[in-house]
């Protein structure tokens, strides 16, 4: 028995009708055709997180703090 090979495109579009459009596992595996053994190994291959540069994480860091601030800042300008 032969193994099906799926593309990487494939795999991220099974991988993203769970995760970003809200499809249960059963739905989107139903949807493709494929079994629920096959969509959670392209999950585990495709929703792992890739590597961030240090400086973007250090920018994303600084955009929280300033977002709190602003919030801050607003909350006292109401009252």
């Amino acid at each position: 028995m032969s193994a099906i090979r799926f593309t990487d495109e494939f795999k991220r579009d099974a991988v993203a009708q769970v995760m970003d459009q809200g499809y249960s596992f059963a739905e989107a595996c139903a949807r493709l055709g494929i079994s629920t053994n096959s969509l959670l190994a392209c999950k585990a291959q495709f929703s792992k997180p890739a590597h961030v540069r240090p400086e973007v994480l250090d920018q994303a860091a600084e955009l929280r703090r300033l977002k709190r601030e602003l919030a801050r800042m607003t909350d006292e300008r109401t009252i």
